[in-house]
């Protein structure tokens, strides 16, 4: 397998504060990457400079191959990267149906398929297709959320906080979807604060600390690591 993603010596800044400092990583493809790291470390600052929605200050990102750093949002997505955002951001005066077809806004061909494969990994947003999304449960806005990313068709998807605000139970589900979402030849780039969770799922790993990284491995690798541990998954070193 090759490198489907290379973040190269990226800065992004705000303001003259520097939230991303220099970081460089790789995501293979058909693999599931983490990026861990406390609030504030520049985990949502890196998935929206590589959706093009933040402008980085320096560095490049590249798809397979080509430097996308620049490009608008909408060119990114045709390239094959969604981002499926933290808190959801999903349109709660549109039906379910109409928020997965505005995932597709930039494809022109049947959708038919593609609404049918949504909707037999997630049969209770068919149950509620007409329903307004403003009145799903959080755990079904989630859904939703991952549903609208998949209809751009992506090769690399982007999850930012995906358990955020979720039951334990739910967070499970969202999980066990993730792994089928990349068992069906999908790269998943994932940031989450459940750390344990994360890890487990993860092919690779990274820890990010005010804007660094910090820290690098598999996932089983940094589930054992002392400083991680302590740090995120609340365990004290012995």
């Amino acid at each position: 397998m090759h490198n489907i993603l290379e973040v190269r010596n990226l800065s992004v800044s705000y303001g003259g504060i520097e939230a991303i400092k220099n970081i460089s990583f790789d995501v293979e493809e058909g693999k599931i990457v983490t990026l861990i790291g406390s609030n504030g470390a520049g985990k949502s600052s890196t998935l929206r400079s590589i959706a093009g929605i933040v402008r980085a200050k320096s560095g490049e990102v590249l798809f397979e191959g080509e430097n996308i750093l620049g490009l608008s949002p909408d060119q990114i997505v045709k390239r094959g990267i969604t981002l499926v955002p933290e808190g959801r951001r999903v349109f709660p005066n549109l039906t379910v149906a109409e928020n997965l077809r505005i995932g597709a806004y930039l494809r022109r061909d049947d959708l038919s398929a593609d609404l049918e494969y949504i909707y037999n990994l997630f049969p209770r947003l068919k149950e509620r297709s007409w329903q307004h999304a403003g009145t799903l449960s959080g755990g079904e806005q989630q859904m939703l959320a991952v549903g609208r990313a998949l209809m751009a068709k992506p090769k690399l998807i982007m999850m930012d906080e995906p358990s955020l605000g979720l039951a334990p139970l739910v967070v499970q589900g969202i999980f066990d979807i993730i792994h089928t979402i990349n068992s069906h030849g999908i790269t998943v780039l994932l940031i989450e604060q459940n750390a344990n969770m994360a890890l487990q799922a993860a092919d690779r790993a990274f820890v990010m600390q005010t804007g660094e990284i910090i820290l690098s491995g598999t996932g089983a690798e940094l589930l054992e690591n002392e400083e991680v541990k302590e740090a995120y998954l609340g365990k004290k070193k012995k």
